[in-house]
C-alpha cells in the first residue's frame, strides 16, 4: 500500500490538507473550518483527501508516515480572549512590568499616530490583572550571581493565594533568570507540589533572553494559551491514534519546521503564526528547486493577507513579535499580516465618506453574501463575483453555487451612497484591497533594506491568484508565480507537509570585543548539545542531524542588533575579522551605507543554534517537453468581466487550468480556473506554465 506525508493547515475559512505519496504526487483537499471544534474540520479534510486517493479515513491514517499540523488554537484563544486565568509569580518589586509595558505603549510597528499622540492610543486589556500577580523575594544580579536567595515560604504563600483566586495556569518570570534559572525552576517545583494538574511555564525555558518586559509577556502569553492549546492537541492526537495514526504528531512552529506535540504543549507560543510560516517553508523548497533565491510570499485567504520574504535562499526572520499590542522575544520567520482577505468586509467611513475594505472579516460563518449562508455585509469576494473574476456557477469546482444577485444588491447599496455605479464600486473594492496589500509588500521588504523589484512574488491562498497580478505590478515586481496550479490554494498545508524538524535554541551572553573564542565555542557547544538531545527525542538519527550557528551583534552602547550567520560553531582567532566584516555588511544593508562605525568595539549578545533534520520532500520534476500548442478544449468559453484598466466590461476568454501544458502562453486579459482558485490575468499581462507546472504571470513592468 502507498505511504504518504500529510500537511494540515487550519485557516479562518477553510481547513486544508495535502498528501504527498512516495513518488511525490500531490493530492489536495479542503473542508470548511469548524471554529467550535477545529478537530472536526481536520478530520473532514483528511476524510476528503482519503476519498481522492481511494482510501477511507482509517486506512489513510494507517498509511501516513508523518502528519504535520498547523494549529490556530493559540491564536484564536488570544483573538477571542478565551485564554486561561493566569497567575504571575515574579521578583518582588517588579509586579507591574507587564502593565507598564514599553514607551511605545505596546504599539510598536503600528500607526505612528498612535505612538506619538498618546491620547489616541490605549493599552490593551491586561492578559493578567494586577490582583493575580505576586512578587517573591529573590534576586539574581546582571552577572548571574545570586544576591538574595529565594524565600520559599513566601513563594508557597503566593502560590496558595493565587490558587484561592482560581487561577488555571502559572507564569514564572524572575529578574536575570536567563543567566541563573534555579529560582524559577524551584518555584515551578513548588507549583507542581501544590497544584500538580495546573499548567505552569518558566521564562528561562521559553525565552532565555534579556528584556524583562518581553520575557514577562512571552511567559504570560504562553500560560494564557497553554491549557486550551494542550487540550486541543491532546484531543486531536488521541482521536488520530484511535483512528489508526501511530507515528508522533508533529506541529508546525513559527520558526519554520516542526516540533513534537510534547514541545508544542510546553511552548504553545511557538505555534502562533505557524500556518502562514508554513507557506514560506513551502516556497523556500520550491524556490530552491526552481533556482529562485529571492521570493516574496503572499498568502491571501478568506480572513487575512500574509507576507513573508526569502532572501538569498533563506527565510527572513525576526526575534520580536507583537500579539494584541504585547511584544515578546521568540525566533520566528518574519510574516507580516493585515486584515485583507476574500471575506474582508466592505464599508463606508461615515466621517470621511470614503470606501474601506477590512480589517473586519465575515469569516467562515456567515461568510460573504454570495455564499448564501446569511451574510449581509458585502466583502471582497462579493466584489470579485460581480466583476466576473469568479464564476458563480463553477465555484470550488462546481460544488458551490454563488449568489451573484445577492452580492450585487449588497454592493449596490454602498454604490448609491457614494454616487458610483455598481461596477465602479466593485472595481474600487478590488483596487483598494490590492493597493493595501502592495503597501504591506513594500513594508516587508524596504524596511529590511531590500528592494521588492529584485524579487519574484509567489501568490497562494484561495484568493491570492485572483489579486496578486495587480498587487505585484503596484509594488514594481515583474513576475508572479502561482505555485503548482491548484495546490496554491492549499500552499500552507503543502509547506507543512514538506517541513523539516527544527529546534531553535538560544542564550544571551554579552561579550565585548576583542572576543574570547574559547567562551564563544563553549556556548555554541552547549546549545548544540541541547539541540542534539531534542532531535534524538524526536527519533532523529545522529547522521541526519544538521546545525546552523549565528550570533546577534551590535555596536557597543547601541541597542540595534543584527544576526550574523557563522559557517561553524567552532571558531578560531582568524575567524574574528570575518565576523566583524559580516556584521558591517549586514548592518549597513539594514541602516544604510556608512552607518557602521569603523574600528568601534562590538558586542555579541545572543548566541543561537538551529538544530534540524531534513524530511522527505515531494519530487517536483521539470518536464523535458515544452509545448506552445494550446489544446482547443482548454478554452471553456468567455465571460463578461469588468477591467479597471479599460473601465468597461469585456468578453474575456476563460481557460481550464488542468488542460494547459508546460510551455503554453496566454495573453491577458484572461482567467484560468481550477477547482480551488482562479488566476486573473489583466490587460497588458501574459501568463505561461513553466517546466514545473507553475503559472507565471508577467505583470507588464519593463
Amino acid at each position: 500500500m502507498a505511504s504518504f506525508l500529510c500537511g494540515l493547515d487550519i485557516g479562518g475559512t477553510f481547513t486544508d490538507c495535502v498528501l504527498i505519496d512516495e513518488h511525490g504526487k500531490l493530492t489536495i483537499s479542503k473542508a470548511p473550518s469548524t471554529p467550535k471544534n477545529f478537530a472536526d474540520g481536520v478530520l473532514d479534510a483528511l476524510r476528503c483527501a482519503g476519498e481522492r486517493v481511494g482510501l477511507d479515513l482509517e486506512t489513510l491514517l494507517g498509511a501516513i508516515t508523518m502528519l504535520n499540523h498547523g494549529t490556530t488554537a493559540g491564536t484564536n484563544a488570544i483573538i477571542q480572549r478565551r485564554g486561561a486565568k493566569v497567575g504571575l509569580l515574579t521578583t518582588r518589586g517588579h509586579n507591574d512590568v507587564i502593565h507598564i509595558m514599553r514607551g511605545s505603549r505596546g504599539l510598536s510597528g503600528q500607526d505612528i499616530k498612535l505612538i506619538v499622540h498618546i491620547p489616541e492610543s490605549s493599552k490593551p486589556e491586561p492578559i493578567i490583572p494586577k490582583r493575580l500577580i505576586r512578587g517573591v523575594s529573590e534576586r539574581v544580579d546582571c552577572f548571574g550571581r545570586v544576591v538574595v536567595e529565594l524565600n520559599e515560604d513566601e513563594a508557597r504563600t503566593a502560590i496558595k493565594a493565587l490558587l484561592a483566586e482560581g487561577v488555571e495556569a502559572f507564569a514564572i518570570c524572575f529578574l536575570w533568570s536567563f543567566l541563573e534559572p534555579k529560582h524559577e525552576l524551584r518555584v515551578k517545583e513548588l507549583v507542581a507540589e501544590l497544584a500538580p494538574h495546573l499548567y505552569v511555564t518558566c521564562s528561562y525555558e521559553l525565552a532565555p533572553k534579556w528584556g524583562e518586559y518581553e520575557r514577562t509577556t512571552a511567559v504570560a502569553l504562553n500560560a494564557y494559551i497553554g491549557p486550551l492549546t494542550v487540550g486541543y492537541l491532546r484531543s486531536l492526537d488521541s482521536k488520530l491514534k484511535q483512528l489508526g495514526y501511530q507515528p508522533p504528531l508533529q506541529i508546525t512552529q513559527c520558526a519554520g519546521g516542526t516540533i513534537s506535540v510534547r514541545k508544542a504543549s510546553d511552548a504553545p507560543l511557538l505555534t502562533l503564526d505557524s500556518g502562514p510560516v508554513s507557506g514560506v517553508t513551502g516556497s523556500l523548497y520550491l524556490g530552491e528547486v526552481m533556482g529562485e533565491p529571492n521570493i516574496i510570499t503572499t498568502d491571501m485567504g478568506g480572513t487575512s493577507f500574509d507576507v513573508g520574504v526569502i532572501h538569498d535562499a533563506k527565510a527572513v526572520v525576526s526575534y520580536k513579535s507583537l500579539v494584541h499590542q504585547y511584544e515578546y522575544f521568540l525566533p520566528k520567520v518574519d510574516v507580516q499580516t493585515m486584515g485583507t482577505g476574500g471575506g474582508s468586509k466592505v464599508w463606508i467611513d461615515k466621517t470621511t465618506q470614503t470606501l474601506r475594505v477590512g480589517p473586519q472579516s465575515a469569516g467562515a460563518t456567515p461568510g460573504p453574501i454570495c455564499y448564501g449562508k446569511g451574510g449581509t455585509v458585502p466583502t471582497t469576494t462579493d466584489a470579485d463575483v460581480v466583476l466576473g473574476y469568479l464564476d458563480p456557477e463553477n465555484f470550488a469546482g462546481g460544488t458551490m453555487q454563488l449568489d451573484r444577485a445577492g452580492a450585487a444588491a449588497g454592493l449596490q447599496v454602498l454604490a448609491e451612497q457614494l454616487g458610483m455605479t455598481l461596477y465602479e464600486l466593485a472595481s474600487g473594492v478590488a483596487q483598494i484591497a490590492e493597493f493595501q496589500m502592495a503597501d504591506l509588500v513594500r513594508k516587508a521588504t524596504i524596511q529590511k533594506g531590500l528592494d521588492p523589484r529584485d524579487f519574484v512574488l509567489f501568490a497562494f491562498g484561495g484568493a491570492g491568484p485572483v489579486h496578486m497580478a495587480v498587487t505585484a505590478r503596484e509594488a514594481g515586481i515583474k513576475r508572479v508565480i502561482v505555485p503548482q496550479g491548484d495546490t496554491a490554494s492549499t500552499w500552507c498545508a503543502f509547506g507543512a507537509a514538506s517541513a523539516d524538524t527544527l529546534h531553535v535554541n538560544e542564550q544571551v551572553r554579552i561579550m565585548s570585543s576583542p572576543f574570547e573564542v574559547t567562551r564563544m565555542n563553549a556556548l555554541f557547544a552547549e546549545l548544540e548539545a541541547k539541540g542534539r538531545a531534542e532531535l534524538a527525542e524526536d527519533g532523529i538519527a545522529h547522521e541526519r542531524q544538521r546545525f546552523r550557528y549565528s550570533v546577534d551583534m551590535r555596536h557597543r552602547g547601541q541597542i540595534n542588533e543584527v544576526e550574523v550567520e557563522l559557517s561553524s560553531g567552532q571558531l578560531n582567532t582568524a575567524d574574528l575579522e570575518g565576523l566583524r566584516a559580516a556584521f558591517v555588511k549586514r548592518y549597513e544593508q539594514l541602516y544604510g551605507r556608512g552607518a557602521s562605525l569603523p574600528g568601534a568595539r562590538l558586542e555579541c549578545v545572543t548566541f543561537r543554534v538551529r538544530a534540524s533534520a531534513t524530511s522527505r520532500k515531494p519530487q517536483l520534476q521539470a518536464t523535458a517537453i515544452l509545448s506552445e500548442t494550446i489544446d482547443p478544449a482548454a478554452r471553456t468559453g468567455t465571460r463578461e468581466i469588468y477591467w479597471a484598466e479599460w473601465k468597461r466590461l469585456q468578453a474575456t476568454p476563460i481557460y481550464d487550468g488542468y488542460r494547459l501544458l508546460p510551455g503554453n502562453t496566454l495573453a491577458g486579459p484572461c482567467v484560468i480556473e481550477t477547482t480551488t482558485t482562479s488566476i486573473v490575468v489583466h490587460p497588458e499581462q501574459r501568463v505561461s506554465m513553466d517546466r514545473y507546472r507553475n503559472f507565471v504571470i508577467e505583470t507588464g513592468i519593463n
